[in-house]
């Protein structure tokens, strides 16, 4: 472990958490915070789901896109260390949500494109990192450390939670799973919001404050740009479909 301010656990697949990690690299920017960006999976944390009566269709294929992303930042972490994993989330984030909408993510072999080599190995060069590392995409021996910091990131928060999770002055810091946000701060209020969500975790008797109905994120992915707010919806377990 580090000494970096903030531990951010994400899943390079979920929106809402670049969504946060930018705003994050803002805060970063005015506080002079340090990240490590640690990985939870998606596609683990619902290893036991029946993902055709729980989610919309693609999604499982899209978990499934992350976990193999997640296994070559693995492979980059241990191979060109830490700053390697900032540099590609960095990169994988701009390309998959901050790039024009895709309605045709999964192909006719039901993997999703996001976690192929092709996507992946102009991503990695983007980063100054080998093409070789996208040999970890099918790598599941690294599996086990991932599910080690899916379980370490669950442990600060309890289970019934999803991506990001936030753990503000490790190690014995509050620990949190989101904000979930739609849209980003502007630079100047970035991080005032930043301290009301500590602060507000920060006590002792909360829990949790939520509500299910959420804009769709303001990304190029879900076809929204500039100003432009996306359509209210009512999310399930991180999903736009209720659960049957």
């Amino acid at each position: 472990m580090s000494n970096a301010n903030i531990n951010f656990y994400f899943d390079p697949v979920c929106p809402f958490a670049w969504m946060t990690s930018k705003w994050v690299r803002m805060v970063m920017e005015e506080r002079d915070y340090t990240v490590q960006w640690r990985f939870i999976s998606l596609r683990l944390l619902n290893a036991s789901v029946d993902y055709d009566a729980q989610f919309p269709e693609g999604y499982e294929a899209g978990h499934t896109a992350g976990l193999r992303l997640l296994r070559v930042a693995s492979k980059a972490r241990s191979e060109h260390g830490p700053e390697s994993v900032d540099a590609l989330y960095a990169r994988l984030g701009a390309h998959i949500f901050d790039s024009v909408e895709d309605d045709n993510l999964v192909g006719p072999d039901g993997l999703d494109r996001r976690g192929t080599r092709a996507f992946l190995e102009p991503i990695l060069s983007e980063a100054g990192l080998p093409s070789s590392l996208a040999d970890a995409l099918d790598d599941a021996s690294l599996d086990a450390g991932i599910q080690a910091e899916t379980d370490e990131a669950l442990a600060l928060t309890g289970k019934d939670v999803g991506t990001p999770i936030i753990h503000f002055e490790p190690p014995h810091g509050v620990a949190f799973f989101g904000p979930v946000i739609s849209r980003l701060p502007a630079r100047v209020d970035a991080a005032g919001l930043w301290d009301h969500v500590v602060g507000l975790a920060r006590f002792p008797g909360f829990a949790e404050l939520k509500r299910s109905l959420r804009e769709r994120p303001q990304l190029r992915s879900f076809g929204l740009t500039g100003e432009e707010a996306g359509l209210t919806e009512d999310w399930h377990g991180g999903s736009r479909r209720a659960r049957k």
